[in-house]
Parts: C-alpha cells; sequence; structure tokens
C-alpha cells in the first residue's frame, strides 16, 4: 500500500503557494497552475515552505485522494518551477514533423500531411533532421496528453519500426515472413 500521502512537499525558493477553501494556486517562474479540490476529505496546509496533505479518515477512497492529491499539488510545484518534458521520435522514410506557428504539421506516409493544432501553455520545439519533437510546458497532464495525441496519429508498428514514438520506449520488433525460412 502506498504512503505517499504521507510524504511533505518542499517547496523551492521562487514558488509561492496559496490555499483558499477547496483551491491551491501555485505561481512560480515559469507562470501559474491552479487545482481544485474535489473533496472535503482531504485539507492542504502550508507552513514554512512545506506542504502537508492531511486526510479526514482511514476509508479506502480517502486515502486515494490523500495520494493522488499529493502528487497533484507535487507535479504542480515541479511544473512551475523545472517544468515537464516530452520526446518523441519520428521513425520512418519521407515521415518529418515541422511547427508551423501555432500549427504541428506531420507528414507520415499517408497522402496528405496531419495538421495538429498547439494547445495554448505547451511549446513544441524539433530538433535534429525533422526526427525529434519535444513537447514541454508547466501542466504535467497537457503535456503527457498531447505527446499521447501527437503518437497516436501513427504508432509505431513491430516489423521496420516505422511511426512515433516515445525517445525512452523500444520496439520489440517481430520476425517477418521471409525471417522464418
Amino acid at each position: 500500500m502506498s504512503r505517499i500521502g504521507y510524504k511533505p512537499i518542499t517547496v523551492p525558493k521562487g514558488v509561492k503557494i496559496a490555499v483558499q477553501g477547496n483551491k491551491v494556486n501555485v505561481e512560480g517562474p515559469k507562470g501559474k497552475l491552479e487545482q481544485e479540490l474535489a473533496t472535503n476529505l482531504v485539507t492542504v496546509s502550508v507552513k514554512d515552505d512545506i506542504v502537508n496533505v492531511d486526510r479526514a479518515n482511514d476509508e479506502k477512497q480517502t486515502k486515494a485522494f490523500h495520494g493522488l492529491y499529493r502528487k497533484l499539488i507535487d507535479n504542480m510545484v515541479v511544473g512551475v518551477s523545472e517544468g515537464f518534458k516530452k520526446a518523441l521520435v519520428v521513425n520512418g522514410v519521407g515521415y518529418k514533423a515541422e511547427v508551423q506557428g501555432p500549427l504541428l504539421v506531420l507528414s507520415l506516409g499517408y497522402s496528405s500531411d496531419v495538421y495538429v493544432g498547439i494547445p495554448q501553455g505547451i511549446s513544441v520545439a524539433i530538433e535534429g533532421n525533422n526526427q525529434k519533437i519535444v513537447v514541454s510546458g508547466i501542466d504535467r497532464h497537457l503535456v503527457g496528453k498531447f505527446a499521447s495525441e501527437i503518437r497516436s496519429l501513427r504508432k509505431p508498428e513491430p516489423y521496420k519500426g516505422k511511426g512515433i514514438r516515445y525517445e525512452t520506449e523500444t520496439i520489440r520488433k517481430k520476425v517477418g515472413k521471409t525471417g522464418v525460412k
């Protein structure tokens, strides 16, 4: 069983946390984030650059909220101080990516290019020879969601590895028909 809810969150220099009722506001050098607590079973207290999340009772649902909101607040603190990044690799002959204003243009072997709107609060950079997409921002949920949307446009296939994959992901390649001989 996880005990992550008990761990206090240390607030780095330059980050301010304010708790007003059921809302937690975090402000730092990279921006501002806000989280609303959906329940009264969990309370957040700030004291001398340390944030503690406490729970009302020991029921299963309360324990789940305890760890959830502790981690969400910790992600907000890390996001406004350091930010989050996800890197995707575009692999395939003729596959490429480029940023044109508020759009990400992907050539993925389809009959026409795929245009993806970049959400507010997310920045996209192309590194290398149009082969690496770096999605960055302060909200961990938005960064991960947008990266997964890009990956879902052309998932890596298991025979040649063509498609879009995360930089840390490894593709287990299969042997084709000719490899059986």
